[in-house]
């Protein structure tokens, strides 16, 4: 931050419905990434340079009393969010337009909060806009700048407590598959496959999937971002899967592709294994210092070549592509990794180097309408200071004669 600036941090809203219904409540992720505060209507000043040093964090919190103990339980008491966040300064929500006076006048730059995410497109006006816009009206003589950089860059390089975090999560779907591959038979329902992996999601201390899952029988695994989960599972088809629980707030995000009936045919199997050898391929160039279009464009030289040994590309495909959109697109068209972490689309500035204890996702798939199939295999992994990554989803099940062997066992 620049010398004598301070810095805002509001917690989300909870989101109407219609009549008296809500959505379930989320934290904003930089509030929560600063402070460990899970509760609404919060907010999080940090002044660091302020000449009262017990002014330098703030915590404005709604206060809580007997009514709203007794109709939604508890909220944070002073005390109590000292304890859990180490701000030493907290105030009531009411208090906060008398005290944010003080520190505006004794500072010279406010970094206002955005979401700057390289695929937000956000419509709702949240919480944090509101206040923006009344803090720039009120206070229009200070400089203003960005918070989010910083917090991209700070986000996307994990603590080791985020990482066993991460870890937890990644684990609770692992259990989840593991119930599921015991489950899954002809005749079964998307919507059943999914209501078993959050059986034991939620039995294992996640409060829900990490993100919308996918359950994708047959030709649905070609839609990218299938969710309906409606379809039976015929037998001879394949079932792509992408699911992850959530744990702590922190996401896993995790792809296996099972066959219904227990056993890939000879065709399935040969494009499984090249997709799964394109993910190891792929998850050795995650190393400190890489270049985000640079990998990618590896990958897609690893992916053309598989594509080329299982007869879906030839070499005229190649001489003749469009090098804004390579041949292999044809059939694997969406990028290979993103950021994970407290959003399973975390941050992470794309234009700077990789760093160790970034975490990505390693997803690469084949997807042919024409077969009546389509295979996305997806780990979850930190980049290491030296060597490769170390994969937080190693004890999944992944190789497909493991698939077969537990899916007969």
């Amino acid at each position: 931050m620049r010398p004598n600036s301070l810095a805002v941090f509001n917690s989300n809203d909870i989101y109407p419905i219609s009549a008296d219904s809500t959505m379930p409540f989320e934290q904003n992720r930089d509030l929560f990434y600063l402070s460990g505060v899970d509760q609404e209507e919060s907010v999080l000043v940090l002044f660091p340079d302020c000449p009262k040093p017990q002014y330098r964090e703030i915590l404005f919190l709604t206060e809580t009393n007997e009514h709203i103990a007794v109709w939604e339980g508890e909220k944070l008491t002073k005390e109590a969010a000292i304890q859990t966040t180490g701000v030493k300064t907290v105030f009531w929500k009411q208090e906060m337009e008398k005290v944010l006076f003080e520190l505006m006048s004794l500072s010279d730059t406010v970094y206002i909060n955005t979401n700057e995410h390289y695929r937000a497109n956000v419509e709702t006006e949240t919480r944090e806009d509101r206040f923006n816009k009344w803090l720039l009206a009120k206070y229009p003589a200070h400089s203003v700048a960005k918070s989010n950089p910083i917090l991209q860059r700070l986000r996307s390089v994990k603590d080791p407590i985020e990482l066993d975090l991460i870890q937890q999560a990644c684990d609770i779907t692992e259990k989840g598959f593991r119930r599921i591959l015991d489950f899954v038979k002809p005749g079964v329902w998307e919507y059943e496959i999914e209501a078993e992996f959050i059986h034991e999601f939620v039995r294992n201390r996640s409060r829900k999937f990490a993100y919308t899952p996918i359950i994708a029988s047959g030709n649905n695994a070609n839609v990218l971002h299938y969710i309906e989960n409606n379809q039976q599972c015929k037998a001879g088809d394949l079932i792509l899967l992408d699911v992850g629980a959530e744990y702590a707030n922190y996401s896993s995000d995790m792809s296996r592709t099972i066959p219904v009936s227990g056993k890939f045919t000879a065709r399935q199997k040969e494009v499984y294994n090249a997709v799964n050898r394109v993910k190891n391929e792929a998850t050795k160039l995650l190393v400190p210092g890489a270049d985000w279009n640079s990998y990618h464009g590896e990958v897609g030289k690893i992916m053309t070549s598989e594509l080329l040994g299982l007869g879906l590309l030839d070499k005229a495909d190649i001489q003749n592509e469009d090098k804004d959109w390579p041949a292999y697109k044809k059939y694997f068209m969406h990028g290979t990794s993103h950021h994970m972490g407290l959003d399973t689309h975390d941050y992470g500035l794309l234009l700077e180097p990789m760093k160790a204890n970034m975490v990505f996702t390693v997803e690469p798939g084949i997807y042919i309408p024409a077969e009546g199939f389509g295979i996305r295999l997806e780990d979850d992994v930190v980049i290491q200071e030296t060597g490769e990554p170390f994969n937080l989803m190693r004890n999944i099940p992944i190789e497909a004669d493991e698939i077969e062997a537990l899916m007969n066992s």
